[in-house]
């Protein structure tokens, strides 16, 4: 799991009581069943703490994109929070956390690339990974995650791609790049493979299919290549959301 330099951004204020979302998109829910609120409404309950929170949410990252975008922001609440509350619990103890908001949720409180196995609960930080520049495009649909694994035929092989193989050859990477969702959603979803297609004619060194989709992403060799790849699809791809960007090797985030 890579993280990528798009985000929401939140401010998080004290108050009195209660919990208070307010989202700049306003089709996004701002109760229990946004992960945010869920999030803090998680840490307080574990804190024992009378004090409430006042959260305001900037989206950027697209709704049902298959970026992890909601995770993200349940992540950052939790880790500012803490920040808020004098750091009362250790990282492990948050992840306990995350890991009841859902199961990519632990991997953005380390904010740096890694290797998740379990349900995606046990996160190992890996090391050596490029920043590849990446060029985003999500079209105008939605995918249901669920509905992609109850059709996902399950297997109990041993995985051919290795962490080690990869670091000795990174750019190497359609040795690498696989998604078994995707046997799911491009079957349904057939303009997902003509986007994937134009982004290797466009150079891409590797496209796939990030998470349950439909979001597809190219790695390219260079920025340069990047930024006219998504000049060109913002012309060719006019209903779809578009974004060239970097994935990060370090946290970034600031609290």
């Amino acid at each position: 799991m890579l993280p990528i330099g798009v985000h929401d951004h939140l401010e998080l204020k004290l108050q009195s009581g209660g919990i208070d979302l307010y989202c700049s998109d306003a089709e996004i829910p701002t109760d229990h069943n946004n992960l945010a609120h869920k999030a803090a409404q998680l840490y307080l309950a574990s804190s024992g703490s009378g004090a409430g929170i006042n959260i305001l949410l900037e989206k950027n990252i697209p709704v049902g994109a298959g970026l992890g975008g909601g995770s993200a922001d349940a992540a950052a609440v939790l880790l500012a929070m803490n920040q808020l509350f004098g750091n009362r619990y250790t990282i492990p103890e948050l992840s306990g956390m995350a890991h009841m908001l859902g199961a990519d949720v632990p991997f953005f409180l380390g904010q740096r690339p890694a290797l998740a196995t379990g349900i995606g609960e046990k996160i190992e930080p890996v090391e050596g990974v490029p920043q590849f520049p990446i060029v985003l495009i999500k079209p105008p649909i939605t995918v249901s995650t669920g509905w992609v694994y109850q059709r996902l035929k399950l297997t109990r092989g041993v995985s051919r791609i290795k962490i080690s193989s990869f670091l000795t050859r990174p750019w190497q990477l359609r040795d690498f790049m696989e998604n078994d969702l995707e046997s799911v959603t491009l079957d349904e979803y057939p303009l997902l493979i003509d986007i994937k297609e134009w982004l290797t004619a466009q150079g891409a060194v590797g496209t796939l299919m990030s998470g349950s989709g439909p979001t597809v992403f190219g790695i390219f060799a260079d920025e340069s290549r990047a930024k006219r790849a998504v000049q060109l699809a913002e012309n060719s791809w006019e209903r779809c959301w578009v974004m060239t960007t970097k994935t990060q090797a370090e946290p970034v985030a600031v609290f």
